[in-house]
């Protein structure tokens, strides 16, 4: 058992250096053997579900390492070649190996290597042998190689977004491995692939609601019978490699039945094509349109800052929807999680109470973003660390860095030291914020904040802000030619 997750955004300002996988953020810093179990016990992760599954049906668990790094630009060559040889070498260390279950994101890009997760499983492979079970978990956004099929036994993908059930899925592809031990094989008989011809923005593949929400519906209902496992990963586009965008994988016993599946799905997903969209705000539009919501509101409306997304490779830097907030004279807002050290750093000199002049943000030097500057006073500040609340994190220990909350007129701002998506609501009331009670929350996510946020929303309004998680594919700047046709026809 091990992992290794990264989402890689080429447009991302930074890439993601072996450091960034040591330190601990929502998820628990690089680690192994034993080490590995304490740190990923009891948390919504597939290695997670995975590992107490296979306890349960009776496997004894081998630890390899597991490690994640916030999505980013590529992987650096260092990084991933040492972590490559620290799984390897943890694998050759294992004796009586009957099978292998690996934990990845599938939309790894590296510097030298442009499926990093498909060149991660064929050197599993490489390692075990053709007659060993390989699974490979993989995030709902995984881009789905032909390598990766050729290399893993089985691929088994999330089903929701937001990722609530990664421990679910840890706990299928466990299944998987099982059924593979029990039937003495290394492989299901037969496995299809199919992929769509058009490319889903990934703010618009939400399964809180339809269309993403009625096919992983009818998907689960496929698999019955001679059909062992079916899955479907939207895909990430802003990779930007040859096999990005939907994919969907199916396998089993029947060759038939294995592609009639795989053709119904796919028949279904191309025929709500057109209902993978939505509308989007510009910051001024949405902050005034969010303060007139406010008036009449049960709860806070939300402004989902999408493009500066963490989760999807933002800095988590940009300040234009905040200058918005305090332009308009917005009251009993708050912006989080700001991603900026510097800034933090400065509060934390200064003092609660104090009033202190901040260029806060815009560091990144992302294109059409500058900083805040002005004074602001500090309300609050922490270490960062605390412990997550909400479903997907499911009591996560936290990390943020250096934190403050500083105010500028009615607005107030979560700083924190890292880019980190603000998905769980413990990262406001960790300094004193109770989301439910604002007006206004400006948050830097696409969908995940909703596990957490949506049942004491108001409204949801999705944000176009300056950030390099772009939600509109027609302006990205792709290389590979297959996106670029894929965005032309979409």
């Amino acid at each position: 058992m091990g992992g290794v997750q990264h989402e890689t955004n080429v447009f991302a300002p930074y890439r993601a250096e072996f450091s960034v996988f040591e330190q601990r953020d929502e998820w628990p810093p690089l680690c192994g053997g034993a080490q590995m179990l304490d740190n990923v016990h009891g948390m919504n992760l597939p290695v997670t579900g995975a590992i107490e599954r296979l306890a349960a049906l009776g496997h004894e668990i081998v630890p390899l390492i597991w490690c994640s790094a916030t999505p980013s630009a590529h992987v650096t060559e260092e990084a991933f070649e040492r972590i490559s040889a620290l799984m390897l070498e943890a694998l050759r260390d294992s004796s009586n190996i009957d099978g292998v279950l690996l934990d990845l994101h599938g939309a790894m890009v590296c510097s030298h290597v442009a499926d990093g997760d498909g060149e991660l499983l064929r050197r599993i492979r490489g390692a075990v042998g053709d007659d060993t079970p390989v699974i490979g978990c993989l995030d709902l956004h995984a881009n789905i190689s032909d390598q990766m099929v050729a290399q893993a036994s089985a691929l088994e993908v999330y089903r929701t977004y937001p990722h609530i059930d990664m421990s679910d899925t840890g706990s299928r592809a466990a299944d998987l491995l099982d059924l593979l031990l029990r039937h003495k094989i290394s492989r299901f008989p037969f496995n299809a692939i199919r992929r769509t011809e058009f490319l889903i923005p990934p703010i618009w593949g939400c399964t809180l609601v339809d269309p993403a929400r009625a096919i992983y519906e009818h998907l689960r209902e496929r698999i019955r019978g001679e059909i062992a496992g079916v899955s479907l990963a939207c895909g990430f586009p802003l990779s930007d490699v040859p096999e990005a965008g939907p994919a969907l994988v199916a396998y089993g016993f029947d060759k038939t039945a294995v592609n009639a599946t795989a053709d119904s799905l796919l028949a279904e997903i191309e025929a709500r094509e057109s209902e993978f969209r939505g509308r989007l705000y510009g910051p001024e539009e949405a902050v005034s349109e969010a303060i007139r919501l406010s008036c009449d509101a049960c709860g806070p409306v939300m402004l989902a800052d999408s493009q500066d997304n963490p989760g999807g490779g933002g800095p988590g830097d940009t300040t234009e929807i905040l200058r918005a907030l305090v332009t308009q004279e917005a009251q009993d807002a708050v912006v989080g999680i700001l991603n900026d050290s510097q800034a933090a750093e400065k509060a934390h000199s200064a003092g609660t109470g104090a009033l202190v002049n901040i260029s806060l943000g815009g560091k990144s030097g992302y294109p059409g973003s500058l900083s805040f500057d002005t004074e602001f006073r500090v309300l609050g500040l922490s270490d960062g660390r605390f412990s997550a609340t909400g479903p997907m994190l499911a009591g996560a220990a936290m990390d943020l860095g250096p934190t403050a909350l500083l105010q500028v007129g009615g607005v107030r701002i979560v700083v924190g030291s890292k880019a980190i998506q603000t998905m769980d609501q413990s990262m406001f009331r960790h300094l004193g914020i109770e989301p439910a009670q604002q007006n206004i929350i400006a948050i830097k996510s696409s969908i995940h904040f909703r596990n957490d946020f949506q049942q004491i929303a108001a409204a949801i309004l999705p944000v176009a802000a300056p950030g390099p998680v772009i939600v509109d594919l027609s302006t990205v700047p792709f290389k590979d030619p297959r996106l670029k046709r894929l965005t032309a026809t979409s």
